[in-house]
């Protein structure tokens, strides 16, 4: 039996980083997923925080 080759696309955990730094308890997190060979750097987008009621900057944690 062979190995399964690893693919491209990879899942991703996007946290918010206006929430982590007001010091409120609990996160803003996102699972996503991104190709390894197009997006070589840190994913960055905007998304919805609810518990900040507007969108925020989600930046990719390891």
């Amino acid at each position: 039996m062979s190995k399964k080759a690893k693919g491209n696309r990879v899942q991703v955990i996007l946290e918010c980083t206006e929430h982590k730094e007001s010091g409120m308890p609990g996160t803003s997190r996102y699972i996503t997923t991104k190709n390894r060979k197009n997006t070589t750097g840190r994913l960055e987008l905007k998304k919805y925080n609810s518990v900040l009621n507007k969108m925020t900057v989600h930046k990719e944690i390891k």
